[in-house]
């Protein structure tokens, strides 16, 4: 990885749920201006890990830092004043509030010039928002939600943005048009973590690619060199994931 770009790292990070050790002390890095990818089947660790970082599970071990400062013990909040905003798995909006209502929310800690910038951005990559800024949450589509908790993310102009299963529930047609608005933050300088059931769409998405399987990391390189060789998944359902994205995903075209 390049030290020439503001990096976010994850050093030996270890995260227990439940009592039970959950990341064994995992390790890997995102780059500003690029889309990396972290792959894993169900229960590996990687929706723990997301919490983590953003500091809605304490760590119990283990490093998160932008260039050299730590976060690990920021509260929620203050991580995301740092520039790493996280969008979990699951849609979590204000169902009963609008679409303006809820990105307005998310500015909440933003100077009035910086809000409105920041929802103007958003807007800007999600167009459609604009046709149902009135509606309330609960009544928008799986994609509309999902759009609108991408542009909360967004909305404050993160250095980082750590996206957990972008595609869950959602049609081909409507994970194309959530596709152009990651590859148009990646190209305006967000470093995006993308973590997405759907391994074609990943890999085609991003430059560098990680796997996590039972907590630990079990491959790291580029996501041209994990496309072309697949056997390096380590994971017969990440091999099974891969032949059912391409079927089910044909259509998707994802824009180098």
């Amino acid at each position: 990885m390049s030290e020439a770009t503001t990096t976010l790292k994850i050093a030996d990070l270890k995260v227990a749920r439940g009592g039970k050790e959950v990341l064994h002390g995992i390790s890997f890095e995102v780059p500003q201006g690029q889309v990396t990818t972290l792959l894993g089947p169900n229960g590996a660790g990687k929706s723990s890990m997301v919490l983590a970082v953003g500091g809605v599970l304490r760590a119990t071990g283990g490093d998160v830092s932008v260039d050299g400062t730590s976060l690990i013990k920021l509260r929620p909040e203050k991580i995301r004043a740092a520039g790493v905003a996280i969008v979990p798995e699951g849609r979590r909006l204000l169902p009963d509030l609008t679409v303006e209502d809820n990105l307005r929310v998310a500015t909440y800690s933003l100077s009035r010039e910086h809000a409105k910038a920041g929802v103007e951005y958003a807007t800007e990559l999600f167009p459609h928002l604009e046709t149902r800024w009135d509606s309330v949450a609960r009544t928008l589509s799986g994609g509309e939600q999902q759009m609108v908790v991408l542009a909360q993310a967004l909305v404050s102009r993160p250095k980082f943005v750590l996206v957990d299963e972008l595609s869950l529930g959602l049609a081909p047609v409507v994970v194309q048009r959530l596709i152009p608005a990651l590859q148009e933050a990646a190209s305006q300088g967000v470093g995006v973590l993308l973590i997405e059931q759907f391994v074609h769409v990943a890999l085609g998405l991003a430059q560098n690619a990680y796997v996590l399987e039972g907590g630990r990391i079990v491959y790291e390189g580029t996501a041209a060199d994990l496309k072309e060789n697949p056997e390096k998944l380590h994971s017969a359902y990440l091999l099974r994931e891969r032949s059912d994205a391409a079927e089910l995903l044909e259509d998707v075209d994802v824009v180098d």
